[in-house]
């Protein structure tokens, strides 16, 4: 077996086909397709089932994918380090974020990192679950995540700031006469929220059950600027991360009371390399007190 198996059949899994990875790897198909056929009877099982939407990958072949992704990440990073100058970094960084975390602030570090080096290859995606990322973490699948929680061990965990949490609110909304809504004044009202296991549906969960509101759902989302942009148009309020507010959404934006506020980790793989090093040290000096900018100003 080798790493190009690995990266093969991770590019047929992704795609759903044979053809289209190869494509994507400059690759000619029968080549590919010999090196997956190689690869399956090297293991003695079948990674992929061929079904009317394309190739999908089996029980066994979903466990054998998960792993190879470890291996070809932990390839990628050593070829990296290995190819780093002092000047100049080269390969692969792959990056993700609890979703709504670090929205304003991560583009804004990464687009540092890149101008500085701009041969180095990010990969940047939102993870909805806090409990995927950390098995992400563990795995060696990542190598830096902002997340909430983590199990990680100091060293690895970095308190960049603490992300509060605002109310977005319709235009002609009542409570947008206030400097800061009293959660309790929002009894009554239907919330937009996130997907079932997402984290910051726990989070709203636990705000509504702290202040005995009901969770009187109206509508469930999966981006933080879908549920801005729903509840500016008054179908119902929502709770997001201050910097996951999009821009133009800010005058419908308040601060809330009780504050409502989550630590952001910044988690790094172990032994990091330069890249992670440099973008971590970024995270640290960008501003995680967003909300000031975000509340009206008293007259």
């Amino acid at each position: 077996m080798s790493l190009r198996q690995y990266e093969y059949a991770l590019a047929v899994a992704e795609h759903g086909s044979v053809t289209a990875a190869a494509e994507l790897l400059h690759v000619a198909q029968p080549s590919m397709s010999q090196q997956i056929r190689g690869l399956e009877r090297e293991l003695g099982v079948k990674l992929f089932e061929r079904t009317p939407t394309g190739l999908v990958p089996t029980v066994v072949g979903r466990a054998f994918l998960r792993e190879a992704e470890v291996a070809v990440s932990a390839s990628r990073r050593a070829r990296a380090t290995a190819r780093a100058g002092v000047d100049e970094l080269v390969g692969e960084l792959v990056v993700a974020a609890q979703m709504g975390f670090g929205t304003r602030q991560l583009p804004g570090a990464l687009g540092v990192l890149r101008r500085r080096f701009p041969r180095l290859e990010v990969t940047v995606f939102e993870e909805p679950s806090s409990a995927e990322l950390d098995r992400l973490c563990r795995q060696g699948v990542l190598d830096l995540a902002l997340m909430a929680e983590c199990k990680r061990t100091p060293a690895d965990a970095h308190h960049l700031g603490d992300e509060e949490f605002v109310v977005v609110l319709g235009a002609g909304h009542r409570q947008l006469a206030a400097d800061r809504v009293d959660l309790r004044e929002l009894a009554g009202e239907s919330w937009v929220r996130f997907d079932r296991d997402s984290a910051l549906d726990q989070v709203l969960l636990n705000v509504l059950r702290d202040n005995e509101l009901p969770p009187t759902t109206v509508a469930r989302v999966s981006q933080t600027a879908t549920a801005v942009r729903w509840a500016a148009q008054g179908l119902g309020v929502t709770l997001v991360p201050a910097s996951a507010v999009p821009a133009g959404h800010e005058h419908l934006v308040r601060p809330v009371f009780p504050a409502v506020s989550q630590p952001v980790i910044a988690v790094v793989r172990q032994s990091a390399g330069p890249a992670e090093t440099a973008l971590l040290d970024l995270l640290g000096q960008a501003n995680w007190s967003e909300s000031a900018s975000l509340a009206p100003v008293s007259s």
